[in-house]
């Protein structure tokens, strides 16, 4: 009789503005995959690197320019995020971003995501819609469509937003996951025993995943 596979589960602690984020994600899944024999399951946990930004985000290039005034070392930066990002299959289009969203809206379109089991769809369709075409991802329309084509109820989505559901929860996790030391995303826990920090690649994920089942 062959076992039944060892259960894991990691929070994965970020903001989907990041683009270490998306990286580190898909280096999560990749990690997950070269372990079949374990059943990772992993849980988003709402992170925002800049939770003051107004509901309706702000313009991207002027909020850049303050935030990196070097205009070389940006676009240096930019760069090798687009060579490294693509490695790991994904195109990332800064030119096309036009606004930077307050994620707070996203974050909670990911934990609705959560109970109807679509967490992956939906974040793979909010990284996407963000830094490969472009869109605003704190638009409710946005948000609505990324639901939709994962095959949530659009105008619930909608609805809720509207109705500012889970806006306190989501606050309330961000300020856990500052209050716990969090400082710089992705931020990873394995079974509640260890955190990586950062985009590690998938093979060093990998035995991360190893590790947590020893003395388990």
């Amino acid at each position: 009789m062959t076992p039944a596979p060892r259960r894991l589960d990691i929070d994965l602690v970020a903001d989907m503005v990041c683009p270490w984020c998306f990286i580190g994600w898909r280096r999560l899944l990749a990690a997950a995959a070269l372990r079949p024999e374990v059943e990772v399951h992993v849980t988003w946990r709402p992170y925002q690197l800049d939770p003051t930004l107004p509901e309706d985000g702000v313009d991207r290039a002027a909020y850049m320019a303050r935030k990196f005034p070097d205009v070389a070392r940006r676009r240096e930066v930019s760069q090798m995020l687009v060579t490294l990002a693509a490695e790991d299959g994904i195109t990332l289009n800064f030119d096309r971003i036009a606004r930077s969203p307050n994620t707070s809206a996203a974050h909670r379109l990911v934990r609705w995501a959560q109970g109807q089991g679509l967490q992956a769809e939906v974040l793979e369709g909010l990284f996407a819609a963000y830094f490969t075409d472009g869109k605003d991802i704190g638009d409710p329309e946005v948000l609505a469509d990324i639901g939709a084509a994962a095959g949530m109820d659009r105008l619930l989505i909608l609805d809720l937003l509207a109705r500012g559901e889970d806006l306190a929860v989501v606050r309330q996790e961000h300020q856990i996951a500052v209050e716990a030391g969090v400082t710089g995303v992705p931020f990873m826990i394995f079974a509640q025993k260890f955190s990586v920090i950062g985009a590690e690649p998938a093979e060093k994920l990998a035995r991360a995943i190893d590790h947590a089942f020893v003395d388990a």
